[in-house]
C-alpha cells in the first residue's frame, strides 16, 4: 500500500542519492564507450580489450559505492516500509524526462535488494515492471546528434550519399580508398534492388554512433524502401599493413557489406563480446535494432551493447512471463551429464540452467571459486563468436510444482548446498530456490548433432539421399568444430576439455563452446610433442614414461579421444590435421605472446571486399 502523500524529506534525499549514483555510473560507462573511437583510430587493440573488460566491472562497483553512501549518510537499511515506499515514488518522479529510465530502474532494484533483506523487500519497493515508458525519448535540442541519421539517395547513383554517410562519422584515420569501397557497397545494394520497385520513400537510416568491438568498427543501419526495411552493417577495419605501400601509415577500409537479418544475428550473436557504443538514449538504439532484428530478444540486444544488467532484468521478466503462460516441467537436460555442472531446462523455454556441483569425481581437480573465475574470464573476454554468454543469478526461486521429482532428487544429490525448498514468501506456494546459477542459450550438443547423422547411416550416399545429407552433416560438424577451436586459439583461449559434448550447434549452424571449467590462456600452456620411447619397454608400456607438467599439453594425443569414428577422422584430417601438431599450437602461442591480436570476423571470408 503506497502512502497518500510524499511527506518525507529523508525519502527524497535517499532517492536523489540513488539517482546521483546511477547518473555517475552511466556517465562513466558512456565515457569509456566513447574512448573506443580513439583507440580504434590509433589501432590500440590491447587498450580496446582492456576497456571492454574494465567496463563490465563498472556496474557492481557503482552499486557498492552507492549502497555504502546510503548506509553511511542515511542508515538506509534501518528505514521503515513507509519510507521505502516513498523513496520509490520520489525516484519515479526523478525519472521524468530522464534519458535512461529503464537502466535507472534496474540500478534502483540493485541498490534496494543489496540493502534490504530478502524477507523485507517486497514488490512495492522495487520495479517489477517498468514505471516509465522508454517510447519516443528524444535527445535535447542542444545535443550533438540524434539517435540516427537519414539519407535520401538518388536511386540511380547511391555513391554520393554513401560517401557523405561514412564521412559524417568523422574518423580521424584516413581511408585507403573510400571511393572504391563505396562502389563495392553500392554494387551490393543495387544487386539487392534488381527487379524491385524503388518507392518515393527510399532512404538509408544509420545509427549515429559506430559500434566498436575487437579490431573493427561497424556502421549499422537499414535501407528503407516503402514498407520494406533491409538491415545492413559496414565493417570498417584497418588496412592490412602488408598490403599498404606505406606500412607506417594507418589507413581504413570498408571490409564487407553485411545485409539482411541473418547477417545481423551473426553480428549481434550471444557468443560475441559486447560492443562499445556511445549512446545518450540506449532504449532508442534498442528500438532501432529491434526493427532490424524483430526475432532477437531485447535482453540479448541490451547485453550486446554492454548493458548486461539491464539484459538480466529483461530476461528475468521474460522468464517469469513465460512461466505464467506455460505448464511443462523443468527436467534434467538431454545429453551426457557433466562432472562439474548439473544442467536442467524447461522444454518450452530456449535456455538451459547450470548449477555448479558440490563435489567433483576424479580426475576433476577444481573448486567452486575456480569455476566461477573461469566463467568471469569468459564474460570479460572476446568470445569471438565461439563461447556462449552466460547470465549469472543468485537466490533464484522456481515454482516447486514445475520441477519433476527426478530433477529434485538430482538437485538433492549433487547440489544440496545450493538448494532450498520452502514457502519463502509465506503465501503457501512452495519454491525451489537455487542460491547460484548460470543461464545460457540452449543449443544442440555437438555429439547429439553428430549422432543424428550416424543414426541415418552413410550406406549408398547417392545425390539427394538421406545418407548423403548425413555425410554432409558430419563434415559440416567437423569443419565447424575445428574452426571453433582455431577461433578460440586466436583469442588466446585453450578449451581444455575438447570433447564433442562440450560444444553446441546454434540454430544458424555455428558451433559454440560452452564448458568453461578447464579453459586456460594459450599463453599459459606448454605445447609439447610426445617424446620418442627410450627403449622397447617404454614403447610397449601402457603407462606414460615421460614427465608431464601441470600446464603441459600434447596435441597429438587428442586423436584417440576425439577421432574414434573413421568418417569423423577422415574429415578432421582433411580440414584440421594441424590441430594434432604441437607446432601449430606453439606458433599461435608465440604470435599472441608477441602482442598480435588476431582478426576473427563475424562473417565468412568470401564476403570480404578485395583491397
Amino acid at each position: 500500500m503506497f502512502p497518500n502523500q510524499l511527506n518525507s524529506t529523508l525519502a527524497y534525499d535517499i532517492a536523489k542519492a540513488m539517482m546521483d549514483g546511477f547518473n555517475r555510473h552511466y556517465r562513466l560507462f558512456r565515457t569509456e564507450s566513447a574512448r573506443a573511437k580513439h583507440r580504434f583510430e590509433v589501432a590500440d587493440w590491447h587498450g580496446q580489450q582492456r576497456g571492454q573488460r574494465e567496463r563490465i566491472e563498472f556496474y557492481d562497483l557503482r552499486v557498492t559505492e552507492c549502497s555504502n553512501r546510503l548506509e553511511r549518510e542515511f542508515k538506509a537499511a534501518e528505514q521503515t516500509q513507509e519510507t521505502w515506499q516513498q523513496i520509490k515514488l520520489h525516484y519515479i518522479g526523478l525519472l521524468v524526462d530522464h534519458h535512461q529510465p529503464e537502466l535507472a530502474e534496474t540500478f534502483f532494484n540493485s541498490i534496494t535488494t543489496q540493502i534490504l533483506h530478502r524477507s523485507y523487500f517486497q514488490n512495492d519497493f522495487i520495479f517489477v515492471r517498468p514505471a516509465v515508458s522508454t517510447e519516443y525519448i528524444e535527445n535535447d535540442e542542444e545535443a550533438k546528434r540524434p539517435t540516427y541519421w537519414s539519407y535520401y539517395p538518388d536511386n540511380k547513383d547511391l555513391s554520393p550519399v554513401l560517401l557523405n554517410m561514412v564521412r559524417d562519422f568523422d574518423l580521424a584515420t584516413p581511408f585507403h580508398n573510400l571511393e572504391r569501397d563505396i562502389e563495392n557497397v553500392s554494387r551490393v545494394i543495387n544487386d539487392r534492388l534488381v527487379g524491385v520497385k524503388v518507392h518515393a520513400n527510399f532512404q538509408i537510416q544509420v545509427l549515429s554512433s559506430l559500434f566498436y568491438r575487437n579490431k573493427g568498427a561497424y556502421l549499422v543501419g537499414k535501407i528503407v524502401n516503402g514498407f520494406v526495411e533491409t538491415p545492413f552493417a559496414l565493417p570498417i577495419l584497418h588496412l592490412d599493413q602488408n598490403k599498404s605501400k606505406n606500412p607506417d601509415l594507418k589507413q581504413l577500409v570498408i571490409d564487407a557489406m553485411l545485409i539482411g537479418e541473418d547477417d545481423m544475428h551473426a553480428l549481434f550473436s550471444f557468443a560475441r563480446a559486447y560492443f562499445m557504443v556511445d549512446m545518450e538514449i540506449p532504449s532508442a538504439y534498442i528500438q532501432f535494432l529491434r526493427s532490424m532484428m524483430p526475432r532477437k530478444p531485447r535482453n540479448e540486444l541490451y547485453n550486446a551493447l554492454g548493458l548486461q544488467k539491464q539484459g538480466k532484468t529483461l530476461f528475468y521478466r521474460d522468464f517469469l512471463h513465460h512461466l505464467r503462460h506455460s505448464t511443462d516441467q523443468f527436467r534434467i537436460a538431454p545429453g551426457i551429464k557433466g562432472m562439474v555442472m548439473l544442467v536442467f531446462d524447461l522444454p518450452s523455454f530456449p535456455y538451459v540452467f547450470k548449477v555448479i556441483k558440490d563435489y567433483f569425481p576424479p580426475p576433476k581437480e577444481t573448486t567452486r571459486e575456480l569455476i566461477k573465475s573461469k566463467y568471469l574470464l569468459v564474460k570479460q573476454h572476446d568470445r569471438v563468436g565461439r563461447m556462449a554468454d552466460t547470465l549469472e543469478y543468485s537466490e533464484v526461486g522456481f515454482p516447486r510444482d514445475r520441477f519433476s521429482d527426478e530433477l529434485i532428487e538430482e538437485l538433492k544429490k549433487f547440489v544440496p548446498s545450493q538448494l532450498e525448498i520452502s514457502d519463502r514468501n509465506g503465501d503457501g506456494k512452495m519454491e525451489v530456490i537455487i542460491k547460484h546459477i548460470y543461464i545460457e542459450r540452449r543449443m544442440i550438443p555437438l555429439n547429439i548433432y553428430m549422432q543424428e547423422a550416424f543414426d541415418v547411416g552413410f550406406a549408398d550416399p547417392t545425390p539427394g539421399s538421406a545418407a548423403e545429407k548425413a555425410l554432409q552433416q558430419v563434415e559440416k560438424g567437423v569443419i565447424e568444430y575445428g574452426n571453433a577451436i582455431k577461433d578460440l586459439v586466436a583469442a588466446n583461449i585453450f578449451p581444455g576439455d575438447m570433447l564433442w559434448k562440450n560444444f553446441g550447434v546454434t540454430r544458424h549452424g555455428k558451433v559454440v563452446f560452452y564448458d568453461y571449467d578447464e579453459i586456460e590462456y594459450v599463453t599459459d600452456c606448454n605445447f609439447r610433442k610426445v617424446p620418442e620411447p627410450r627403449n622397447e619397454e617404454d614403447e610397449m608400456s601402457g603407462e606414460i614414461w615421460y614427465t608431464v607438467g601441470p600446464h603441459d599439453v600434447f596435441p597429438e594425443t587428442f586423436g584417440p579421444f576425439l577421432l574414434g569414428n573413421p568418417t569423423v577422422r577422415k574429415y578432421f584430417m582433411q580440414h584440421h590435421a594441424d590441430l594434432l601438431e604441437a607446432s601449430y599450437w606453439q606458433e599461435q602461442k608465440d604470435r599472441i605472446a608477441q602482442g598480435q591480436v588476431f582478426d576473427v570476423f563475424p562473417y565468412d571470408e568470401e564476403r570480404r571486399f578485395a583491397h
